[in-house]
C-alpha cells in the first residue's frame, strides 16, 4: 500500500540530492503520495548495522502475542492503582502510565477490552490507538542504526530561506542561548552529524516509540531522514560547515516518537513525547507530523475521542511546565476550517473515505495552545501543497526546497509544512533566548505580532484580512523583528479549560487580567474556540470586569458546526485589569458542546 503523503512521519513532499550531487525534484509524484523512505543513514555512505536488541525499561512484564493492540485509558489525574489493577483483571497489561495527566497506555489482545474497561469505576474514556497490531519490537526494541559519517566540507553559505525570514540579520542580535532547550519530536536525530553534534543534548534525549521513554544511548537516533532534516533547520551549528540553523546557538534534544519500519506517530508516542518535553524543560518543541492513524480524530468516535483527550492533556501538561508546541498544518492543500471528508484514514490498515465536520481535529496542530504553521513558497506566496484555514493557521514560514542536514553527515532538500515548522521553532527559540523567563503564551503572542502581514492572493479560498487570513495567519515570521524587543508583560491571556455547554443553559469561562496599564484597547482581540454542533443556537458575549456585555456572536451561522474565530471588540471604555468572562448561551435543544478555549490579546 502506498500511503497518503502526510500519513508518513511527515509533512514532507520532496526528497532530493545528497551532498555533492545535483538536486532532483519529484513534486507531482510526491504530492500524490510517496513510498516509505528506507530508514537509511547517510546517502553518501552505507549505515552501520542496527545494534542487537536490548530490552528498554518496562513498567510491567508482558509477552507479545498476535492481536495485541494499544489503548489509552483515561482517568482522573493522580494515583491510578485501582484502574491499573482493573486493566490487568480484564485481559490487559499496563505498558506505561502517566498519572500526572490521568493517562494509562494499556495493551490487550482481547476484542472486548475497550468495552469492558469503559464500564470500570474511575475510567472516563478508553480508546484504541491503532487499527493494526502493536509490533513485537515494542517489547524488545532494537536501537536505530548509527550511520557512518561523511566528511562535511567547509563553507556554509546563507540560504534563501534564512534571508527570507531575516534569520541572518537576527544572528547579529543573538544566535540563541545554550540554556534554551528545543525538542525535536520526530523520526529521531543523527546526533553524530558534524553540523548537529555541537548543539546536541543527549542527556535530555530519548525514544518515545510505543508510548514510554527509552533512555538507552542512541534510542533517539533517526529511523528515517525526516527528523535530522528538521533539526538542522532549527539549530545546525554556525561552524563554517554545511548549513546554519535559524537558532544556531540553542540546544536540541531528540525525542523519537516515530516507530521503526512504519515511521508512524501513534497517540501514546505523542503523549510520552509531550510529557517528556514538560519534564525536561524544553522551551519549544517541533511537531512536523500528525497523530496516526487518523488524519482527523472525531469526538463522536469513542476511540478517537480518547486520543484527542489523551494528547490534549499531555500538551497542556507540557505547556504548564513552560513548553510551547509548534506544529505543521499539513500538505493536502486542504481547508482545515471547512472539513468535509477524510480519505486517508486509518493509515495503518485500509483507509476508507468518511464524512467529517469541523469537530474532527488534526492533532496536535489543532489543539488549543499549539502554534499551527503553514508553508510559504518563494517570497510571500502560498506553497501549493500547504493546508490552510481561516482561524486555524497562526503563522507561515518557508517550506519549499529547504536544504538541511541528512543522516550520516549528508544534506538533502525537502519541501512541506514539515520544513516550514522548524523555521518558526527556530524563531521561537531566538525569542526565548532574548527574553529569559518568557512564557509560552508570550512567545505565541510575539510570534504573531512580529510576523509580516501577507495579503490574500486572487484566490477565493483565502478569507480574512491582510493582518490575519486563512493562507498565512498573522503572516510570515520575521526573526529580526522577533528578537528586537521584550514583549509587554500581561499582554496575552488565555483559558484552556473545558466548560460544557448544555441545552438551554448559560456557561461562563473566566480570564483574570493583571499587569496591563489603563484601559483595554479599541481593538481588543477575543479568540474564541467553541466546539458545538449547530452554532445557530448560540449567543456569545464578552463580559467586562464591570459587567458590561459585548456580543460577538448572536445565533448566526445556521447549522454550521463550531466557532473558531478571533473577534475585535472596542473595549476602550473598560479598565483592562480584572476578571473578564466569555458567556455562552444555548437557546435550543438537541445540540450541545463546550467552550474549548478562549483568549484575550491587549
Amino acid at each position: 500500500m502506498i500511503p497518503h503523503i502526510s500519513s508518513r512521519p511527515r509533512r514532507t513532499l520532496v526528497l532530493a540530492a545528497t551532498l555533492g550531487a545535483a538536486l532532483a525534484f519529484g513534486a507531482p509524484a510526491a504530492l500524490a503520495g510517496t513510498a516509505p523512505v528506507s530508514p537509511s543513514g547517510s546517502p553518501a555512505s552505507a549505515p552501520a548495522a542496527a545494534a542487537p536488541k536490548a530490552a528498554a525499561p518496562t513498567s510491567q512484564s508482558a509477552t507479545w502475542v498476535a492481536g495485541t493492540r494499544s489503548y489509552l485509558v483515561i482517568t482522573a489525574p493522580g494515583d491510578s492503582t485501582a484502574v491499573r489493577n482493573a486493566v490487568a483483571a480484564n485481559g490487559g497489561t499496563v505498558f506505561a502510565n502517566y498519572d500526572a495527566i490521568g493517562v494509562i497506555v494499556a495493551h490487550s489482545a482481547s476484542g472486548t477490552f475497550a468495552a469492558t474497561m469503559r464500564g470500570v469505576s474511575g475510567v472516563q474514556q478508553v480508546g484504541a490507538t491503532r487499527t493494526s497490531d502493536v509490533p513485537a519490537d515494542a517489547y524488545n526494541p532494537a536501537l536505530p542504526a548509527n550511520p557512518a559519517q561523511a566528511t562535511t566540507p567547509t563553507g556554509e553559505p546563507v540560504r534563501a530561506d534564512m534571508t527570507q525570514i531575516k534569520a541572518d540579520q537576527a544572528w547579529a542580535v543573538t544566535t540563541g542561548s545554550a540554556s534554551v532547550k528545543v525538542g525535536i519530536l520526530d523520526t529521531g536525530v543523527d546526533d553524530q552529524h558534524q553540523d548537529l553534534a555541537p548543539n546536541f543534548n543527549a542527556a535530555d534525549s530519548a525514544s518515545c516509540a510505543y508510548g514510554k521513554a527509552d533512555t538507552r544511548a542512541g534510542a533517539w537516533r533517526d529511523v528515517d531522514t525526516h527528523g535530522t532534516h528538521v533539526a538542522g533547520t532549527v539549530a545546525a551549528a554556525k561552524n563554517g560547515k554545511g548549513v546554519i540553523g535559524v537558532a544556531p546557538g540553542v540546544k536540541i534534544s531528540s525525542v523519537r516518537i516515530a516507530e521503526p519500519n512504519s515511521t508512524l506517530f501513534y497517540a501514546e508516542n505523542t503523549v510520552c513525547g509531550f510529557v517528556w518535553a514538560g519534564d525536561h524543560g524544553f522551551k519549544v518543541t517541533n511537531n512536523s507530523y500528525y497523530t496516526d492513524p487518523w488524519q482527523f480524530n472525531c469526538p463522536d468516535n469513542a476511540d478517537q475521542a480518547a486520543i484527542i483527550e489523551g494528547v490534549k492533556r499531555a500538551q497542556e501538561y507540557a505547556e504548564g511546565k513552560g513548553s510551547l508546541q509548534v506544529a505543521a498544518a499539513g500538505n493536502e492543500n486542504y481547508d482545515l476550517a471547512h472539513k468535509t471528508t477524510d480519505s486517508a484514514s486509518p493509515n495503518d490498515s485500509t483507509p476508507v473515505t468518511r464524512t467529517i465536520t469541523n469537530a474532527c481535529m488534526d492533532i496536535p496542530t489543532e489543539l488549543p495552545g499549539v502554534v499551527t504553521v503553514a508553508a510559504n513558497g518563494t517570497g510571500v506566496t502560498k506553497a501549493s501543497f500547504s493546508n490552510f484555514g481561516q482561524g486555524v493557521i497562526d503563522v507561515a514560514a518557508p517550506g519549499s526546497n529547504v536544504y538541511s542536514t541528512a543522516p550520516g553527515g549528508g544534506y538533502s532538500t525537502k519541501s512541506g509544512t514539515s520544513m516550514a515548522t522548524p523555521h518558526v521553532v527556530g524563531v521561537a527559540a531566538l525569542i526565548a533566548s532574548a527574553n529569559p523567563g518568557i512564557t509560552p503564551a508570550q512567545i505565541r503572542d510575539k510570534l504573531a505580532t512580529q510576523a509580516n502581514d501577507i495579503a490574500c492572493p486572487s484566490d477565493s479560498r483565502c478569507t480574512g484580512t491582510t493582518a490575519n487570513n486563512g493562507f498565512f495567519g498573522e503572516g510570515q515570521v520575521d526573526a529580526l523583528k522577533a528578537v528586537g524587543s521584550t514583549p509587554p508583560p500581561g499582554k496575552y491571556f488565555e483559558n484552556l479549560g473545558d466548560f460544557a455547554i448544555g441545552d438551554n443553559t448559560t456557561v461562563e469561562s473566566p480570564i483574570t487580567v493583571s499587569g496591563v496599564t489603563g484601559n483595554a484597547p479599541a481593538t481588543l482581540k477575543v479568540g474564541v474556540n467553541i466546539v458545538h454542533t449547530y452554532i445557530g443556537d448560540l449567543k456569545v458575549d464578552l463580559v467586562a470586569p464591570d459587567g458590561t456585555v459585548y456580543t460577538v456572536h448572536n445565533r448566526a451561522g445556521g447549522s454550521a458546526d463550531n466557532i473558531n474565530t478571533v473577534y475585535t471588540v472596542n473595549a476602550s471604555a473598560e479598565v483592562a485589569n480584572g476578571t473578564w468572562k466569555l458567556r455562552v448561551n444555548d437557546n435550543a435543544g438537541g445540540d450541545t458542546g463546550k467552550i474549548d478555549s478562549w483568549n484575550l490579546t491587549f
